[in-house]
């Protein structure tokens, strides 16, 4: 069945959800595991988008502005490695080979991209089930990945129950 399942992770309360299903089902298929982090500064719990001021005006603290950016941009990109890290090791614990990677960019395109680098056989992704004005600023990560991946794409929900029976289990239930 699967053996390469790349799991997009993000910072968001869904991220437990995603990477338990990609866990179970990498569990079940003897599939490898790529956990991937897309470092994005729209994220949940990013510093944001850097505000310079104009040069002209009080250069000293426009510079101690952007130093204070990057010192919490740093944190922020050394804190979500380590919780791939984790996550990894965690995989290890239960016999699943597993490896973590972070990249910086468009969440959307840059998992579509490792995805295919990596040659997956499966992206799982989560949606926050934005719509209207959120997903026309925002976009959905997950609708973008479905359309433009060169692979399988397995989509979990926010609605969806952390403590439900697992996805191989509720496939099997449903065929």
């Amino acid at each position: 069945m699967f053996k390469r399942i790349l799991v997009a992770l993000d910072s968001s309360s869904l991220r437990q959800t995603v990477f338990d299903q990609a866990l179970d089902l990498a569990q079940a298929t003897g599939a490898k595991l790529m956990l991937l982090h897309v470092l994005s500064a729209y994220e949940e719990g990013s510093p944001g988008i850097p505000i310079r001021s104009y040069q002209a005006y009080y250069p000293v603290l426009d510079d101690a502005v952007w130093k204070d950016y990057q010192k919490r941009w740093e944190t922020f990109e050394s804190n979500r490695m380590a919780m791939l890290e984790r996550e990894a090791d965690l995989a290890k614990t239960t016999g699943v080979e597993a490896e973590f990677s972070q990249a910086a960019g468009d969440p959307a395109t840059t998992i579509c991209a490792v995805a295919k680098s990596w040659e997956a056989d499966l992206i799982v992704v989560g949606s926050h089930r934005r719509r209207g004005l959120g997903e026309l600023l925002l976009g959905s990560v997950s609708n973008h990945v479905m359309h433009h991946a060169a692979c399988s794409v397995m989509v979990v929900h926010s609605g969806h129950d952390a403590g439900s029976e697992s996805p191989v289990a509720a496939a099997a239930s449903h065929a």
